[in-house]
């Protein structure tokens, strides 16, 4: 029977369908790989089976929104339990507060929570949060640090050596970009404590907020240092800007959140993925000051949000499990075997020759074709000719039955196995050496 890639198989078939009534196929961009996706079936724990019947261990788990792999008997006890009481309501749930408490419980921050849907809604309230509390218009990011798909938040998304310039600027990434976008928001390197610093000063009290993310995918997921968030902190505090620290993703790097690991404070945290247990979620949590722009309870309140979804209880429920599940013992299970990974990885390069290395801390590793030191974006960007070595890698991967993300990510879960991770060194040696 003709599988992935090939033009008679059961994805391309459906690929076919697809075509005709998504544009370009698909309806989210990091599901595209050449020639056309491979179509689920079903999933389970660490596996995922296509529609042509091959199985291949997860090592992506929805681009980090799985922490305890797919279809975890727990949730889906707790899910099946809640959906006869409902999916959603017009008004509030108890489930909300367990989930909301934990939060708060957790991260020392976060005094007080905000549901809505998405990582992308999460940071979009937060940026407009800081903007209502400060009655200020523009934002700084890290340059290359993803934060969703809010105008402000992607901009300087993918600069490359062609438009960066000397140091980070603006660069739009949709077409048709507001220039007035691109004015409001002031772009910083990764680490680069001077440097920043005195971009973030110049920019002064026109800013309203600084984002960051304490382990930036696109930087490899290399850690913020002790010192680029004792500086941001520092600056916020001396502009009146207001500190958002991106855990989208980082919240899967330890109990009290990424901003532990690395020793940062902020004012607001933006939340999604594993709080919703694989169903869609968002949160943004911070101090009681920051967080009173939401409050309705002193007439408009200055930022209003709300959605027709948001905290819903089939969510909250899911959320609630998966965070009660995920205890101080398995972040250490998750740590250990991230080690692991990252360890088994980086032997293979050595051993073979291979011009690459492996980044990453927590549950999270990246996969890299060339030896720089990484600090930043641009230490991390990968030239042409390095970047069709890691499609190669890719490729290869996911022929031997193991799913990472085109660009070389890996999120691991409370489900992976030492098993799974000498399968993944294993394939990781196939291709490398198919590449001599």
């Amino acid at each position: 029977m003709p599988t992935w890639p090939h033009p008679e198989s059961k994805s391309a078939a459906l690929f076919e369908r697809a075509r005709r009534v998504l544009p370009g196929g698909i309806s989210r961009g990091q599901t595209w790989i050449d020639p056309f996706p491979i179509y689920v079936r079903e999933a389970s724990g660490a596996e995922v089976t296509d529609v042509d019947g091959v199985t291949r261990i997860d090592f992506l788990n929805n681009f980090a929104s799985l922490i305890h792999g797919h279809s975890h008997p727990e949730v889906v006890r707790a899910v099946a339990e809640a959906l006869p009481r409902g999916s959603v309501y017009s008004m509030p749930n108890a489930v909300e507060l367990d989930l909301a408490e934990l939060l708060c419980e957790r991260i020392a921050s976060v005094e007080q929570v905000r549901f809505c849907n998405s990582g992308t809604e999460a940071v979009m309230l937060a940026l407009k949060a800081a903007r209502a509390r400060t009655g200020r218009p523009r934002i700084a990011k890290v340059e290359g640090s993803y934060h969703g798909m809010y105008d402000y938040a992607e901009i300087s998304l993918d600069a490359s050596p062609a438009n960066w310039g000397n140091r980070p600027t603006p660069v739009p990434f949709a077409h048709g970009t507001p220039s007035g976008v691109l004015a409001d928001t002031v772009i910083i390197p990764f680490n680069d404590v001077e440097t920043a610093e005195a971009m973030l000063r110049e920019a002064g009290d026109s800013l309203a907020a600084i984002l960051v993310d304490p382990a930036p995918a696109q930087v490899g997921m290399m850690p913020m240092s002790p010192a680029f968030a004792a500086m941001v902190r520092k600056v916020a505090d001396d502009i009146g800007a207001v500190l958002v620290c991106d855990e989208v993703i980082a919240l899967r790097i330890g109990y009290h959140g990424g901003q532990a690991r690395v020793g940062l404070r902020p004012d607001l945290t933006t939340m999604a993925k594993i709080i919703g247990g694989g169903y869609p979620v968002g949160a943004i949590g911070g101090t009681r000051e920051a967080m009173a722009v939401f409050s309705h309870e002193h007439g408009k309140p200055l930022n209003p949000t709300s959605g027709t979804f948001t905290s819903n209880p089939i969510s909250m429920t899911a959320g609630l499990v998966t965070m009660r599940l995920l205890d101080e013992a398995a972040y250490d299970r998750l740590e250990a075997i991230g080690n692991r990974a990252r360890a088994a990885l980086g032997e293979v390069m050595r051993a073979t020759g291979f011009p690459g290395q492996v980044t990453g801390m927590a549950s999270m590793l990246h996969l890299h074709a060339h030896e720089r030191t990484i600090t930043d974006h641009r230490s991390a960007y990968h030239q042409p000719e390095e970047a069709a070595r890691l499609r190669r890698i890719y490729r290869g991967l996911t022929d031997a039955g193991c799913m990472i993300s085109p660009r070389g990510a890996c999120f691991l879960s409370t489900v992976n196995t030492d098993a799974h991770i000498e399968r993944l060194a294993a394939g990781l040696r196939g291709c490398i050496e198919r590449m001599d």
